[in-house]
């Protein structure tokens, strides 16, 4: 393992005096796509949300790329908003609700944050924004509203919106869960095209076929703290943990098939 691009180290949150995540820690290398799975409430959307500080941690540490901040709870120094800003800008973060502007284009919701945020002149910001839509494959609903896209086009769009930002890091809170299963596949064949073109992704989701074929590195937390780690073909193929085993037999139809919730 070299230099993390990713590297949280004994992060901490409560909330009204439930600890939700308890002493993380987690490194992620540069070009790795990590799957976070586990039972719903286990912290694995916090954790995410914490890392690009929607969510401000109790304790720990958070680094991503060059930029590092420590949380100490009251005692914590929060950084200014443009220290803030800067800090999410590097960490692009895709929803389970798409959140996209319902007056705008799907151009003009990609191009929205490179020209508002980062200043970025609006011919470039266009020009920026239907390579993207090319890339998620929608070029020619560069025009359509929110309103005229399917579940799976929204999302995609969504995708765009955050790749715009050029983050160093994408992360993804299971971003099919509120998708028609018939629309599913669009969008994680788009994960699967950034995984191979070497972006850094950290992904919440209970698509289990999905983590062990795109994933370097799946993380199984319970109750708050990572309970086993490693590559997919020993987390999902041979489990450690009997809670892993325990989770992961809900995905079994019968032994070698596999089915996602």
């Amino acid at each position: 393992m070299g230099n993390p691009l990713i590297n949280i180290q004994g992060l901490r949150k409560s909330f009204g005096g439930q600890e939700v995540l308890k002493n993380i820690n987690l490194q992620v290398e540069r070009g790795q796509a990590v799957a976070l799975i586990g039972p719903s409430g286990s912290g694995k959307s916090t954790l995410l949300r914490c890392i690009n500080l929607l969510t401000i941690p109790d304790g720990g540490r958070i680094a991503v790329g060059g930029q590092s901040l420590a949380f100490q709870g009251a005692a914590t120094r929060l950084p200014s908003e443009k220290q803030l800003a800067s800090f999410r800008a590097s960490a692009g973060m895709v929803f389970q609700h798409f959140n996209l502007f319902p007056h705008m284009t799907a151009l003009r919701n990609v191009m929205e944050g490179p020209v508002t945020v980062l200043r970025m002149p609006k011919k470039e910001a266009e020009e920026r924004a239907r390579e993207l839509l090319r890339k998620v494959g929608l070029a020619e609903r560069a025009d359509y509203y929110p309103d005229k896209l399917s579940g799976g086009q929204k999302q995609r769009v969504a995708i765009a919106r955050a790749l715009a930002m050029q983050p160093a890091v994408m992360l993804f809170d299971e971003a099919t869960s509120a998708l028609d299963p018939e629309l599913v596949g669009e969008v994680l064949n788009v994960i699967k095209g950034l995984a191979r073109d070497g972006m850094t992704m950290i992904l919440v989701t209970h698509e289990i076929g999905f983590a062990r074929e795109v994933a370097d590195q799946v993380v199984f937390m319970r109750d708050g703290v990572v309970a086993e780690s490693g590559p997919p073909q020993a987390v999902i193929g041979n489990p450690q943990n009997e809670a892993t085993r325990a989770f992961l037999a809900r995905f079994h139809r019968a032994p070698g098939q596999e089915t996602s919730a």
